[in-house]
C-alpha cells in the first residue's frame, strides 16, 4: 500500500479488546493505514505477542485494561498521550459474550451485571475519556464501537438476555454521545456485526470456528460468504478514516443484510448448543 493511500497517517489510536479476534484485524489493519496504535486488553500474553508480532515497535504498544474498571480506561488513554501525544482514534471493541439464557425466568443477574460491565459501562468510560483528551486538545476524533445485529433485534437471535441488552444500550450510548460531542466535532458511531467466528465464540459454544462460520453463512441473507473479523475491521477502519467524514451517530451493520431482510432467526447461536 503506497503512502498516499494510508488513510490513518500519523494517527493515534486506542484498540480495546485489540489482543485477538476483531480487535486484532483492526490494529494491523490501523497500522498498515499508518496509524499508531495502542492495543488495550486483559489478554496479557497475546497482546504482547500481537504487538511484537506486528514488528514496528514505534507504532504498537501493549497495555492492560479490563475496561470494567475506570481508572485503567483512563490509565490507558494517559499511556497513548505519553507514549504517541495524541488521540485520534478510539475503538471501543472490548466486550463478552455473557450467558447464553435465551429465558428472562432463567436470568442470572450476577452474569448480567458483569456483562453490562464490559459490553456499555466499559464503552462509555472509553467513550468519556477519549472525549475529554480530544475535546482538551481540539482534536475532531473519531469514536468507535462494537455493537452487534442483536442490538437491532430482541428475539435472542445472536445472543443471550444479557448480550442483548447490552447491545441494545451500546445503540442509546453511542447516539447520546454523538449529540453531545458533535459540538466538538468528534464523531461517535458503532460497528454492528453478525455472528463471527472470533476466539470469544468459540470458546463461548465450545466449537471450531469452522461451525461457527457454517451457522452465519447458512443463516444469513448474504450467501457463499463467511462473515470474518477482518469484515468488521474495515469497517471500522472506514468510520475512523476522513472518508466517513460527516457521518456520526449511526450504526453501520456488518451483517450481509441480516437485518434487513429478518432472515436466519432459527440458526442462531443457540441452535450450535443444541
Amino acid at each position: 500500500m503506497s503512502t498516499n493511500q494510508r488513510l490513518l497517517e500519523g494517527k493515534v489510536a486506542i484498540v480495546t479488546g485489540g489482543a485477538s479476534g476483531i480487535g486484532a484485524e483492526t490494529v494491523r489493519l490501523f497500522v498498515e493505514n499508518g496509524a499508531s496504535v495502542v492495543v488495550a486488553d486483559v489478554q496479557d500474553e497475546l497482546g504482547h505477542h500481537l504487538a511484537t508480532s506486528i514488528g514496528l515497535v514505534d507504532k504498537v504498544s501493549y497495555c492492560h485494561c479490563d475496561i470494567r474498571d475506570e481508572k485503567q480506561v483512563e490509565e490507558t488513554v494517559a499511556f497513548a498521550l505519553d507514549k504517541y501525544g495524541s488521540l485520534d482514534i478510539m475503538f471501543s471493541n472490548a466486550g463478552i459474550a455473557g450467558s447464553l439464557s435465551f429465558n428472562m425466568l432463567d436470568l442470572d443477574l450476577n452474569d448480567f451485571d458483569n456483562t453490562m460491565a464490559v459490553n456499555l459501562r466499559g464503552a462509555a468510560a472509553c467513550i468519556k475519556h477519549a472525549a475529554r483528551v480530544m475535546v482538551a486538545r481540539r482534536t475532531r476524533g473519531s469514536i468507535i464501537c462494537t455493537g452487534s445485529v442483536a442490538g437491532s433485534v430482541g428475539i435472542g437471535a445472536v445472543g443471550g438476555v444479557s448480550y442483548t441488552a447490552s447491545k441494545h444500550g451500546l445503540l442509546g450510548l453511542v447516539r447520546s454521545a454523538c449529540g453531545q460531542l458533535g459540538g466538538y466535532g468528534i464523531r461517535v458511531n458503532s460497528v454492528s456485526p453478525y455472528i463471527v467466528a472470533t476466539p470469544l465464540v468459540c470458546k463461548t459454544l465450545d466449537v471450531e470456528a469452522s461451525e461457527v462460520e457454517r451457522a452465519g453463512v447458512v443463516g444469513s441473507n448474504l450467501q457463499g460468504i463467511a462473515l470474518k473479523p477482518i469484515h468488521v475491521a474495515e469497517a471500522a477502519l472506514f468510520l475512523a478514516s476522513h472518508q466517513s467524514a460527516y457521518i456520526s451517530g449511526q450504526d453501520l451493520a456488518v451483517d450481509g443484510g441480516f437485518l434487513a431482510v429478518n432472515r436466519g432467526i432459527e440458526l442462531s447461536l443457540a441452535t450450535l448448543k443444541t
